[in-house]
């Protein structure tokens, strides 16, 4: 992969390295996951820390995946997310996207071989880098640990499509995005949603 501004060091947590099949577990020997494109794909790794970059953490720490999304299955593993803040989960063999403004999954139909020779193949498609290639292009930067907010979220539509970007600690951009998700979900029919632009909590 291009663009990596980070990788992870070798395998710390041998307990989640243990539960992964095999491909993944083939992957991870080789490069314990990585920030690559730029901030545009985080692959997480077997790793005590930095937390932002540990699959248990995502997977069965505070701040669980499955804890905060209905759609999301225990069993789920999450290990990758966009530059924004959307999920990759590994579902049995099948890659699913979980949305994470709007919680909704999509069945990628392919297995996680697949999945990565894809975005190594056609990155910008797989990963839909638009919004972070105009972001790099201004002059922004990621940093490892931290992804792009976006503002109003991508769901709600913008004024002349105009939208803040500007980076955000992983773990803040992953509360907001959660938060986001449980208010529109418990939102009665008919009313609307007040958002700040420039809210991020």
């Amino acid at each position: 992969m291009k663009g990596v501004i980070y990788q992870g060091e070798s395998v710390s947590d041998a307990a989640t390295f243990a539960r992964l099949p095999l491909a993944m577990q083939n992957y991870l020997l080789q490069c314990n996951g990585l920030l690559a494109y730029q901030g545009g794909l985080h692959l997480r790794g077997c790793c005590q820390a930095p937390e932002w970059h540990s699959l248990r953490h995502a997977w069965e720490g505070e701040a669980a995946l499955s804890a905060r999304y209905q759609k999301v299955r225990p069993t789920d593993i999450p290990f990758a997310e966009d530059y924004a803040g959307n999920q990759f989960l590994l579902r049995g063999e099948e890659v699913v996207f979980l949305d994470a403004e709007t919680g909704e999954i999509a069945y990628l139909q392919v297995d996680f071989e697949k999945f990565i020779a894809g975005v190594e193949k056609f990155p910008q498609q797989a990963l839909g880098l638009e919004i972070l290639i105009s972001y790099l292009k201004g002059g922004g930067h990621l940093r490892p640990g931290e992804l792009l907010s976006i503002q109003p979220p991508q769901c709600v539509e913008a004024p002349n499509q105009q939208r803040t970007l500007r980076p955000q600690p992983t773990a803040e951009r992953l509360a907001f995005l959660a938060d986001f998700y449980r208010q529109i979900r418990n939102l009665p029919d008919g009313q609307a949603l007040r958002i700040s632009p420039s809210s991020d909590h």
